[in-house]
């Protein structure tokens, strides 16, 4: 996993290193890697494959609690919680960074626990803090990276130009990372993650802390990032809009585990095409009950606290209505609108997904 800055590198054992990557040269106790730039998994297996994955940390905090997906290749993959549901966690077993305490997981195939240098040789990494030199240019920070991971000299100054003008870094890669933005440096880390082309790449929370617009703008330059052949890109979010602009398909985890997996259309198709929502004075199961009676609500109807909502599916929003008139439920704020995945997750979990 390319995550490493000029103090981090890694160091592993000599019995690993020698069943681990042949392309490794031993020095003395230390260890050099030479080139793992075009490494790739055995063909046919998936991008990445998690089998009853599990962590718990010192004192029985159970941060995930066994959870299983598969991502295809070129997919891109969404894991979509809030802040404290495993997202980030689960991250770093991925990436080598977080051991986990039982379960498998997989990066094209190869075990990022058993075989760690090969599954870090086919994926890259951008953390939610910052990793990039700030008193280097952009263009010395890229070069370091694509020298630390063996990538050669011609290829990697192609490589570079190709991303700087990905990620619309053009004029500013020559000047000190100092000087940069917030939404600027995030672009210069993705592209950073990028320079040893690897098969998956893995953002963590990519917009978090940005303001609407740079928001807005980067996500753009992770749009484009799907262009790229065959990778596989792994997000986590807690932005609803980014899960259902980006990703192919959402894992929704909720405290450790995953609720909910599929596109975010196929998610969304499950509440219909409108929504009823209401605000409700007295109990909200008894109002739901009603509407149920009437055969206006199903089993995907809920509440959390006073605010009610109706999935309507195939009734116009004058059934609903008629029941709330007719049982003579004091109700106000009622509104219709189109299904969300905050109401999917809501739905699932009975907690909203905004931190």
């Amino acid at each position: 996993m390319h995550v490493f800055n000029r103090k981090e590198r890694p160091d592993p054992d000599a019995a690993a290193l020698g069943a681990d990557l042949p392309s490794i040269e031993r020095r003395g106790r230390s260890a050099v890697l030479r080139s793992i730039d075009g490494l790739v998994g055995p063909a046919g297996v998936p991008a990445v494959a998690v089998a009853a994955l599990r962590k718990t940390y010192p004192g029985g905090v159970e941060a995930v609690k066994g959870i299983d997906f598969e991502v295809r290749a070129g997919e891109v993959f969404g894991l979509l919680g809030p802040n404290g549901a495993g997202k980030s966690t689960t991250i770093g077993m991925l990436t080598t960074t977080v051991v986990p305490t039982s379960g498998t997981a997989r990066l094209a195939g190869y075990d990022v626990t058993s075989q760690p240098l090969l599954a870090r040789g086919v994926s890259s990494v951008v953390f939610q803090d910052a990793v990039v030199d700030r008193p280097l240019s952009g263009r010395a920070n890229l070069e370091l990276h694509a020298r630390l991971w063996g990538v050669g000299a011609g290829t990697a100054a192609g490589r570079i130009g190709e991303l700087v003008d990905a990620v619309g870094l053009t004029e500013l890669i020559d000047r000190p990372v100092a000087s940069y933005s917030g939404g600027q440096r995030r672009r210069l880390e993705i592209a950073r993650a990028l320079v040893s082309d690897p098969r998956v790449l893995f953002l963590d929370e990519p917009t978090v802390g940005l303001d609407p617009r740079i928001r807005h703008e980067l996500l753009d330059v992770i749009a484009g990032l799907r262009t790229r052949q065959e990778m596989t890109i792994v997000l986590t979010t807690h932005y609803l809009d980014e899960a259902q602009r980006l990703c192919d398909r959402v894992a929704i985890i909720h405290q450790g585990t995953i609720v909910g997996l599929d596109s975010p259309a196929a998610l969304l198709a499950g509440f219909g095409r409108e929504i009823l929502e209401f605000r409700v004075s007295g109990s909200a199961d008894a109002a739901i009950a009603a509407l149920r009676d009437r055969g206006v609500a199903g089993s995907d109807a809920f509440a959390v606290g006073a605010r009610v909502t109706v999935p309507l599916h195939e009734h116009p929003p004058t059934d609903a209505l008629a029941v709330i008139d007719g049982e003579q439920l004091r109700v106000s704020e009622i509104a219709t609108r189109s299904p969300t995945l905050d109401d999917v997750y809501l739905h699932l979990t009975g907690e909203r997904i905004a931190a």
